[in-house]
């Protein structure tokens, strides 16, 4: 098949092509968190209960970590430009579709189509610029592409506080539909096209991976309504990992396998995915409470929630960098660990301070804490990740990480919200403050399995070969790297 030049050819511009494909980063990557200081306002809205505020994050995460590698064989086949066009399109329709949702029900549906959408944009962003910059300049716009999806991962929960509070929570939903119209014949007209070497599609390897996710992540969600014994929930994890074991052997024998599993024959390959899981299951969860806390219990509104989260969201872009130095000086795999710990240690300390009437100032240290333990993993943990396969595997390699922890963050959400609802609820302060205890306990005791299983990685003074270079774009979750 004909490839197409690295160089741009229309319009020019590598230019256009890192704007297009930031904003684009920025917009998919802010609907991760956007959503968690609005459920407050979602829930007194449109009713329901916590199973249905879980979806709301759940069916965004989990369609995006299941397609993610799919919607990045989609451009390789029927070609990058268009597809992204294509996932912007899906996006934007979604973004109208959750606005104008009647009930929850319907915003789950437009979430769920949401994750379609952003499955498809995000690992094209990277491709579509990595084609259209010349490797000599590629280093800067990997920068500024990191860093739009890094503002937008840190700003999410004050960005959604502050349009619900001034609007209303629809708004966080309606901010993406000019900004995905408005790129979409940007990028028609002003990237180039291009397809990749293996077009194939594992229509298969997809189907399993997303039903068995389904399976378990529905399960976590019923156990506590329908009891953990009960034929639905029983069964829900049953088929669920029944298909999950059905796509690990189907990928071992498909030609062309979504995820080759001989990446995790590399002992750092498989620790560091694992700890990825593991650590996001315990950050997201413990986010999608926390965040209502502050609400509900600490009687502030949506942008003060936000502003208040920011210790913990916006501090990984000063420690990202440091960390990321400071890798290259130690190797990746110490620093990481260091992250994984600090965080189960300022989940720790919310578990301990946390009370009904409690001062935020009380709080803080535990935000700061997670926040700096947080910088320390995302960076260097991309560099481990693309350091332990071959070159031309980087991308796979960290689209498959980017897609597990993904799964780790809805995994998360219903884990903890299943630990919450057990033990209390949204009755009085009291009672919510009962649940969210032992659901920061589950979340830390995640968080310092992720540092034990990081431990496992051999320790290297530095990361090898040219995954350093993408390191810093690589930071947070739900941005992705493909080739």
């Amino acid at each position: 098949m004909k490839q197409h030049s690295k160089q741009p050819a229309r319009g020019g511009s590598a230019v256009w092509a890192v704007v297009i494909t930031s904003a684009a980063g920025f917009i998919t990557a802010l609907d991760n968190l956007i959503v968690t200081t609005a459920l407050p306002s979602i829930r007194e809205d449109l009713g329901g209960g916590l199973e249905d505020l879980e979806w709301t994050v759940s069916a965004y995460t989990l369609t995006f970590a299941v397609l993610l590698m799919f919607g990045a064989s989609l451009g390789d086949r029927f070609g990058r430009r268009k597809l992204f066009a294509v996932g912007l399109g899906i996006f934007t329709v979604a973004s109208a579709g959750a606005a104008l949702a009647p009930g929850m029900g319907e915003l789950i549906a437009a979430r769920a189509a949401q994750g379609v959408g952003s499955a498809i944009v995000t690992p094209l962003t990277l491709t579509l610029l990595s084609a259209a910059v010349p490797a000599e300049r590629r280093g800067a716009a990997l920068g500024v592409w990191g860093a739009a999806s890094g503002i937008a991962v840190a700003t999410g929960p004050l960005i959604g506080g502050a349009l619900t509070e001034s609007l209303s929570w629809q708004w966080i939903f309606w901010v993406n539909v000019p900004l995905g119209l408005a790129l979409i014949p940007f990028a028609l007209l002003r990237l180039e096209e291009s397809r990749g070497p293996n077009p194939t599609l594992d229509l298969a390897g997809t189907a399993l991976a997303s039903g068995g996710l389904f399976g378990i992540v529905y399960a976590l969600v019923r156990g506590n309504t329908d009891g953990w014994s009960s034929t639905t929930v029983l069964g829900a994890f049953f088929a669920g990992t029944a298909l999950l074991v059905g796509f690990v052997l189907y990928e071992l024998r498909a030609k062309h396998p979504m995820l080759p599993m001989r990446l995790f024959r590399h002992r750092s390959f498989s620790a560091i995915n694992a700890a990825s899981l593991l650590m996001l299951l315990g950050m997201f969860g413990s986010i999608f409470l926390l965040s209502q806390y502050l609400q509900t219990v600490g009687g502030y509104s949506p942008m003060q929630a936000g502003v208040r989260m920011l210790p913990w969201t916006a501090m990984p872009m000063i420690a990202g960098p440091l960390a990321g130095a400071l890798s290259d000086r130690i190797g990746g795999a110490p620093v990481v660990t260091a992250g994984m710990a600090l965080n189960a240690i300022g989940l720790g300390l919310w578990a301990i301070t946390v009370e009904p009437h409690v001062s935020y100032t009380h709080l803080l240290p535990a935000l700061i804490v997670c926040g700096i333990g947080l910088g320390m993993f995302f960076a260097p943990s991309a560099n481990l990740v693309l350091s332990t396969v071959r070159p031309q595997e980087q991308g796979i390699a960290s689209g498959a990480n980017n897609a597990i922890r993904e799964v780790g963050g809805a995994i998360g959400v219903a884990t903890l919200a299943a630990v919450f609802s057990a033990q209390g609820g949204y009755g009085s302060a009291t009672q919510f403050v009962d649940g969210l205890v032992p659901a920061l306990w589950a979340g830390a005791g995640a968080v310092a399995l992720a540092a034990a299983v990081a431990l496992l990685m051999p320790r290297r003074r530095k990361a090898d070969g040219p995954a350093a270079g993408l390191a810093l774009g690589d930071t947070p979750p739900g941005v992705t790297v493909a080739t």
